[in-house]
C-alpha cells in the first residue's frame, strides 16, 4: 500500500511539473510574449477608461453641486438647485446695548 501511494503521488507530481514546465516554456516563445504584452496593453487601456470615466462623472456631480455650466450647456439648461441657491437673509443678533447677554 505504501509504494502504491508514493508511486501516485510521485506521478502526478510529475505530471503537474510537465505542465508547469510546458507552460512557462510556452510564456518564453515569440508568440507567448507577444500574447502577454498585448494582455497588458488592453488592462491598461482599460484602467485608463475606467479612470477617465470616474473623473468625469465625479465633475459632473461638483458642476452640479456649484451649479457650474459644463462646456457645452446653454444659459437656459443651468439651474442651481434650490438647497444650493444663497437665500438673502438678515443676519441680526440679539444683545442688549450695554453689550452683555
Amino acid at each position: 500500500m505504501r509504494r502504491g501511494l508514493w508511486f501516485a503521488a510521485g506521478a502526478g507530481a510529475g505530471v503537474w511539473a510537465a505542465a508547469r514546465a510546458r507552460r512557462a516554456a510556452e510564456a518564453l516563445t515569440v508568440d507567448g510574449l507577444r500574447d502577454r504584452a498585448g494582455a497588458a496593453a488592453l488592462g491598461l487601456r482599460m484602467l485608463r477608461d475606467e479612470v477617465a470615466q470616474g473623473r468625469a462623472d465625479a465633475e459632473t456631480g461638483v458642476r452640479q453641486r456649484l451649479g457650474v455650466p459644463s462646456p457645452g450647456d446653454s444659459p437656459r439648461q443651468l439651474q442651481t438647485p434650490a438647497h444650493h441657491r444663497l437665500a438673502a437673509r438678515s443676519t441680526t443678533t440679539d444683545t442688549n446695548e450695554e453689550g452683555t447677554d
